[in-house]
């Protein structure tokens, strides 16, 4: 299997992916005035780096608040052999799946589900347990975050 080479991010890649995280929105303009490079320069750092996937795109993040009333959990994900790139790549088409972290230990990785209803989650749970590659999952309901 041929994997994608990785894009060697330097301080400049790092501070603007930073400020990206603080505000996907922010003006091309106002970032470059913020890193002290040029438009162009920032600009061309951004689409470096959404072609070499280094950078996956933009979201919004919704206060907590705002999403009263939302099924929210956490599920632990044990994957077969070596198959945990496969696995990653078939779920990150479930845009249910908000976050996915890789991790040490019993469970190889851990996503965040949001979804609005129980029904969905029933769905989206049968849905990554059928995904070839998928040994065996654990999930918890979030009810409260402190």
């Amino acid at each position: 299997m041929r994997s994608e080479p990785k894009t060697l991010l330097d301080d400049l890649d790092r501070a603007l992916i930073a400020l990206l995280r603080k505000d996907g929105r922010a003006p091309v303009s106002k970032l470059a005035e913020i890193l002290s490079v040029s438009r162009g320069t920032v600009q061309s750092r951004i689409d470096r780096l959404l072609a070499s996937g280094a950078l996956l795109g933009f979201t919004a993040r919704v206060r907590e608040d705002h999403e009263a009333g939302m099924v929210r959990a956490v599920m632990m994900i044990e994957v077969e052999g070596r198959a945990t790139s496969q696995v990653l790549n078939k779920l990150r088409g479930l845009p249910e799946l908000q976050r996915m972290h890789t991790t040490s230990g019993k469970w190889d990785l851990v996503a965040e589900i949001v979804v609005a209803s129980l029904s969905e989650f029933d769905r989206v749970l049968r849905e990554v347990r059928l995904v070839e590659g998928v040994r065996n999952s654990e999930t918890s309901l979030l009810l409260s975050t402190i």
